[in-house]
């Protein structure tokens, strides 16, 4: 069958059988299929997978987790909506890419596991393997499942694009900025504070505020005392040339950033197309290659506004990591905590600690390996109060200062520490090392019992966010159309069904007609308890969500 074919065939089958399409990347595939105005329910990708498979704590002991790296290793993920490149890449045949049957049929000689070919039968036969004889097979086809989904919902979100004004953005960057300037030519507003910055160092016409370099000498032989341009050492000093200085810092942010050159570059028909990487973290965080999605300045999140008859219901979940963290040790105390909203309100009200601040700091301070100031006053007590929840991280760092593998709630495993790390124990204990290489051992072994500390935490945190989405994805779908009011800008298949149009971590925002507003905030509400039940069973732990529909952006908080 050729490629072209593609869409016929699922047409005809993703109602008939509802089946799980399996495919080397769904970013290869899906696509096109959107284009033709058609959404598959369930997909496995085989990349993903693998990559995890891989690394996996719980499938370690699998053919494939220990048979030398192959072709399927060395695969090169497309973001969603990236381009697929003509050369290379295989290219297996289109009817070569389904899961249809109960069992892949056996592989045929030059297709071995490993070998030169890509061939997804012998590859999903492989991670069925992996798979059945893991530790714990349940935690590990969730997580599949859930990173496939996750897989299709960049790939729709792309699609779909964000909600976007160009002509708001552009009065956005005018009011900051003063009116777009000639290619090559500063803002006004950018100009006029360059001019400020000068004279206040008594510079020349020819400094050039953009060149750190230029500007820390002229700084010095000016008498600042500056040794660098971070925000926090120059908030400390005082002269003339800071005030200007810091508002130059924070408008060229923006233009560089988010201004007009990027809106030429990613904002079209109306809509923001970001390039996600799904796990493009390695604790499964996602990632983007283009645009800058995750870290779109609040400031420009004005030009997000929902089309005519539409609204944007935008969820946030409420510290999402420390609630994770509770209900992966089962630390009841803890999760009673966050039970009346307020995680870290309610840490106050268990009298483990006397305020809000210290709460957070404390917990946060826990996840990230927090070691000096107010942070390791308060761990003692939360200790304390909360021995489940703080033994979980603190095992979890002992385990990566020992060079040891964590894992997520789910099975994602965390890479081994590296040659770096090897040689800086080693050079610790050789005869004639000094005080340096132990300090250097001992900075090494802190540092990744940092990172296995956040690793377990985010991770799982990460794993819960894919669940909310897929369930999200799969109840907005069962919602159906609004055929009354007017039809949407985004594409086909979702012109006039809500659907998941931004993430970022914690946070999601649906485009949906206005009338549906309701049964959407519903919907997300709903998919968070559900993911909760997914990953932590009746562990009695609240994902409390902050659900507002708005038809911009910016007024959700």
């Amino acid at each position: 069958m050729p490629v072209a074919g593609l869409p016929n065939v699922v047409r005809q089958l993703e109602g008939a059988q509802a089946p799980r399409w399996a495919w080397d990347d769904t970013n290869r595939w899906y696509p096109a299929l959107l284009d033709a105005g058609l959404r598959v329910a369930r997909s496995h990708d085989l990349r993903l997978a693998h990559r995890i498979l891989r690394q996996s704590v719980l499938a370690e002991g699998s053919r494939l987790a220990q048979r030398p790296a192959g072709p399927w290793d060395a695969l090169e993920g497309l973001p969603a909506g990236g381009v697929v490149p003509a050369v290379g890449r295989p290219q297996p045949q289109a009817d070569a890419l389904f899961d249809l049957l109960p069992h892949p049929p056996a592989a045929s000689p030059g297709h071995a596991a490993g070998g030169p070919e890509l061939d997804p039968l012998v590859e999903l036969a492989a991670q069925r393997d992996a798979i059945a004889s893991a530790a714990e097979p349940g935690r590990l086809r969730l997580l599949l499942a859930a990173e496939s989904a996750g897989a299709l919902v960049a790939a729709e979100m792309h699609h779909a694009g964000l909600p976007w004004r160009a002509d708001m953005h552009d009065a956005i960057l005018t009011e900051a900025l003063g009116p777009r300037p000639p290619e090559g030519q500063r803002p006004a507003r950018l100009e006029a504070l360059a001019v400020q910055v000068r004279a206040a160092l008594d510079a020349p016409p020819s400094l050039n505020p953009d060149s750190h370099p230029d500007l820390l000498k002229a700084m010095q032989y000016a008498g600042v005392g500056a040794a660098s341009l971070r925000k926090w050492e120059l908030e400390k000093i005082d002269h003339p040339v800071v005030a200007p200085l810091l508002e130059y810092k924070n408008l060229y942010r923006l233009l560089t950033a988010n201004g007009w050159h990027w809106l030429d570059a990613w904002v079209t028909d109306g809509r923001f197309r970001t390039e996600y990487v799904v796990g493009g973290v390695v604790t499964g965080r996602w990632a983007s290659s283009g645009g800058g999605a995750l870290q779109l300045p609040r400031g420009v999140r004005r030009a997000v506004v929902a089309d005519p008859g539409w609204t944007l219901v935008v969820a946030d979940a409420a510290q999402l990591e420390p609630r994770v963290l509770a209900a992966m040790a089962h630390d009841e105390e803890m999760a009673r905590a966050g039970r009346a909203g307020d995680l870290y309100a309610g840490i106050v009200a268990s009298g483990a600690v006397e305020t809000r601040e210290l709460a957070k700091v404390g917990m946060l301070g826990a996840m990230y390996g927090g070691t000096t100031g107010a942070s390791a006053q308060v761990l003692p007590r939360l200790g304390r109060a909360f021995p489940r929840a703080i033994a979980l991280v603190e095992e979890a760092a002992r385990t990566g200062e020992r060079g040891g593998v964590v894992s997520t709630r789910l099975g994602r495993s965390s890479p081994p520490p590296g040659g770096a790390w090897d040689a800086a124990q080693a050079g610790a204990f050789a005869d004639d090392a000094g005080a340096d290489a132990a300090a250097r051992a001992r900075s090494f072994t802190r540092s990744w019992g940092r990172f296995t500390r956040n690793f377990v935490v985010q991770g799982t945190a990460a794993e819960w966010a894919l669940c909310w989405m897929a369930a999200i994805r799969r109840r907005l779908w069962e919602l159906g159309t609004h055929d009354e009011g007017p039809a949407g800008l985004a594409p086909e298949p979702f012109a006039r069904r809500p659907h998941l149009a931004f993430f970022l971590h914690d946070e999601v925002v649906v485009h949906a007609p206005a009338a549906m507003a309701d049964a959407v905030g519903q919907v997300v509400r709903d998919a968070a308890a559900e993911a909760g039940r997914l990953l932590f069973g009746d562990f009695p732990v609240d994902f409390p969500l902050t659900v507002a529909a708005v038809e911009s952006y910016a007024d959700a908080k």
